[in-house]
């Protein structure tokens, strides 16, 4: 049997290493901390529904990760200027929940137990080089970020909530967001722009929510992360396969990696197992996403986030969301026209971030 080694606990790695010990094949994961999900403390993430037509809890199970982390589906959720609010209904969920982290439920530690039954061994606090790897799933890019995320989680008697403000005042260039799900609750502004701005906007979110709901929040804990994209993608370096955020994988406009992280980790393992090229099938799995994603990011930076009023009076036109959001992920007719123009202008605009020190949440 083949001895795989994989760099990484995170859902690419740990999707690969669960395809191929399914497989028969013998894995080896080495990840740097002490235990999966340890830079995450209870967050809630969403899982998106929207960049395909198949369902992604189905695809999880198509690909034999199965599902046997805590999740929930989300089809009504409310979007706001911090004014007003509009509340949608979409035809099926336009996310699924999920916790991240390392206690019990999570997505983290069910694909960790789903890997170690499957007969994997993950190495804890043990750390390998890149050129010492076949799969690199390593997340994200440090030459690469541009957004970041701070927040806090709760215990809460909410019931089960999504709303997200568009509000200049509680992000920069990004949005904040109100999550609770089964007691649990998270709130956290997402900024792409003036990181030293994020404890501000992160209590001007806070008091918007208690302003448009019935906020209950409880035992509060300091959640956040930081986000990369590329407009490059880079699946494969000599013999080595690069997966989830480590190939680049993040949607550049809303920063949602899981979906990717996940499949890029099963297709990096399929193509060792059947001896097929990795790189062109996450080329055909992923290349039109992330060009959609560019053209989408640069529309917003120009045009959206300077005239927020403008996009939220075209929201009240839109019944259901999620037609919406497959159809700015198809990279139709209008964004492949206007991509090459997207990426010169990404590259230049986010280059003195990307050369600039890491945020501090």
């Amino acid at each position: 049997m083949e001895r795989v080694r994989i760099l990484g606990a995170g859902p690419a790695g740990l999707s690969a290493a669960i395809t191929l010990a399914r497989a028969g094949c013998d894995v080896d994961i080495f990840e740097a901390r002490g235990d999966v999900g340890t830079r995450f403390h209870g967050d809630l993430q969403g899982l998106e529904n929207w960049s395909s037509e198949t369902d992604v809890l189905e695809e999880f199970r198509g690909m034999g990760i199965g599902t046997g982390f805590e999740y929930a589906p989300y089809r009504d959720l409310s979007v706001s200027n911090g004014q007003e609010v509009l509340d949608f209904s979409c035809g099926r969920p336009a996310f699924y929940l999920v916790r991240r982290g390392s206690s019990g439920g999570s997505l983290d530690t069910a694909l960790r137990d789903r890997a170690l039954d499957a007969g994997a061994e993950i190495h804890f606090f043990r750390r390998r080089a890149e050129e010492e790897a076949d799969i690199v799933a390593t997340g994200p890019v440090r030459d690469g970020l541009v957004a970041i995320a701070k927040g806090f989680t709760f215990s809460t008697s909410m019931e089960n909530t999504a709303v997200g403000i568009i509000d200049q005042t509680a992000s920069r260039k990004g949005y904040a967001y109100l999550l609770a799900m089964n007691g649990r609750g998270c709130i956290a502004t997402v900024l792409m722009d003036n990181f030293q701005d994020a404890g501000a906007c992160l209590e001007r979110a806070k008091a918007l929510f208690a302003g448009m709901t019935d906020l209950d929040i409880r035992d509060p804990a300091p959640c956040g992360g930081v986000g990369s994209f590329r407009t490059a993608t880079r699946y494969r370096d000599g013999d080595r396969l690069y997966v989830g955020e480590a190939a680049g994988l993040q949607d550049p406009m809303w920063g949602f990696g899981m979906r990717f992280a996940v499949r890029s980790g099963y297709l990096a393992a399929q193509s060792i197992i059947e001896g097929t090229d990795y790189e062109r099938a996450a080329s055909e799995a992923f290349g039109d996403l992330i060009r959609a994603g560019t053209v989408n990011r640069y529309l917003w930076d120009r045009y959206a986030v300077r005239n927020y009023a403008f996009l939220f009076e075209r929201l009240k036109s839109v019944r259901d969301p999620l037609k919406h959001l497959r159809s700015f992920h198809s990279f139709n007719v209008y964004q492949r026209l206007l991509y090459p123009r997207a990426r010169r202008y990404l590259n230049a605009e986010y280059e003195e971030k990307k050369e600039g020190p890491s945020p501090e949440l």
